[in-house]
């Protein structure tokens, strides 16, 4: 099935916005990646992004078009409903999407893990780890978890403050936690880091693999097959060492699991979910927590309100994944004929879903562009929507909540001291450096 997108001249997005939406080094310039969004959803909500190298598809960036699309996977296939493998959930272009092909049998599922899957296969798989992941189990490792942010904390406090936030701060908390709770050791955490890097910054030159040639169009895509290729080799021993003796944490219940003839699910399945905990696990939870502290050093008095009434962290956290939307997209591909906001789609058709987009529109945020901890109701996207919404989700928020508590009674003022720079990603990605100075005290 291939896409049947023929775009007229009142559906083609102007080549400088698709090109900035679409190519990852669009996403370097913060400010003109969400003036591309906002004349998109003005302009042209649902039209067709033609860039070369790129297969035509729909850039979807109204908020209500996106939930549309994603409760019905029966409709718009994750990676190809009962042709399993058939279309990439991650925008790739055609070299790379050719070059991964060529190493896996004609398929472009190269991991078992669910972005790549449909119900009724991704309920399934989901069901795993479901019940770890929600609210009420979460409540036993919140202790644990403020312990950690504590010792972050501890740690910043002997500083003078003046710091990069994302590379000295924001990272290494996250990643701290989900490894404690996922049972990898504290001496691999930074192979771990080092991968997830590798892994979302596919198109980054400053997350580069040595062991890849760059610039060449199918760069990207051999970078991504060889970091999961070491993420398998070193989750290999993890699965078995939990298979042979399992002590309760995630890991553990993600090895022992078994399918309905009560064998244990293929090794592929394991190491997908290894691969997602350890990638996007941490990743999204430190842009946000990057995101939030950024518009916070903008508005110095919501600040001071925050450090007088920490009952207000819960919104902070809400608003700071509406405002950093970590993750910028995912692919959804037509499998039958379909009408939306006026436009006959038809099999094949591809849609890249824009949260970051999304998060933005001013048909359900009133003044969208303002950074506003009491919106009520916060009707963001960040995580998702319909049966593939971040299983994560409630971890997230734990975490930045109670980063958040443990932070602010110490953090009196936050100043930018260099322009930050954005992670080169149209995927998942957001500050990469942050240069600050921060006034704490200890009290």
């Amino acid at each position: 099935m291939t896409s049947t997108i023929q775009p007229d001249a009142n559906t083609v997005i102007p080549d400088d916005i698709a090109q900035q939406i679409v190519l990852p080094e669009g996403h370097r310039d913060d400010a003109r990646l969400f003036d591309a969004y906002r004349w998109l959803r003005e302009n042209n909500p649902l039209g067709v992004a033609r860039v070369d190298g790129y297969d035509p598809l729909y850039l979807v960036s109204k908020h209500a078009d996106i939930m549309e699309i994603e409760r019905q996977p029966d409709i718009f296939t994750s990676a190809g409903g009962e042709d399993k493998g058939a279309f990439n959930p991650i925008l790739a272009n055609q070299a790379g999407d050719e070059f991964t092909k060529s190493i896996n049998n004609g398929s472009l599922r190269i991991l078992e893990t669910l972005t790549y899957l449909d119900p009724p296969e991704h309920t399934v798989i989901k069901d795993i780890a479901a019940d770890w992941f929600r609210p009420n189990n979460l409540k036993q490792w919140e202790d644990s978890i403020r312990v950690l942010a504590r010792e972050s904390v501890d740690r910043l406090l002997d500083t003078d403050g003046s710091i990069d936030f994302v590379k000295d701060f924001a990272l290494q908390y996250p990643l701290h936690v989900i490894m404690s709770l996922f049972g990898v050791p504290e001496t691999d955490e930074p192979r771990m880091m080092a991968l997830t890097q590798e892994f979302f910054g596919t198109a980054d030159p400053d997350a580069a693999r040595e062991d890849i040639e760059p610039l060449t169009p199918d760069a990207a895509a051999k970078q991504w097959v060889a970091t999961i290729g070491d993420f398998y080799a070193y989750f290999d021993a993890l699965l078995e060492d939990r298979r042979a003796n399992p002590t309760g944490d995630l890991a553990s219940i993600i090895s022992i699991a078994k399918d309905a003839d009560g064998e244990y699910f293929p090794r592929e399945v394991a190491y997908g979910y290894f691969i997602a905990i350890a990638t996007a696990g941490h990743d999204t939870t430190s842009s946000t927590l990057a995101g939030g502290v950024h518009a916070l050093s903008q508005n110095p008095s919501l600040l001071a309100r925050l450090k007088g009434d920490l009952s207000l962290v819960p919104n902070l956290v809400n608003e700071s994944l509406r405002w950093a939307s970590p993750v910028k997209h995912f692919m959804r591909t037509a499998l039958a004929p379909y009408t939306l906001r006026g436009v006959d789609l038809q099999p094949g058709d591809r849609f890249m879903l824009l949260y970051q987009s999304g998060n933005r529109d001013i048909d359900v945020f009133t003044d969208p562009d303002v950074f506003d901890i009491d919106r009520r109701p916060n009707k963001h996207i960040a995580f998702g929507y319909g049966p593939h919404m971040c299983i994560g989700q409630h971890l997230a928020k734990l975490e930045l909540k109670v980063m958040f508590e443990t932070l602010l009674p110490h953090l009196d003022a936050v100043e930018i001291t260099a322009d930050p720079r954005y992670i080169q990603t149209n995927f998942v990605g957001g500050l990469k450096n942050m240069p600050v100075q921060l006034t704490l005290s200890r009290k």
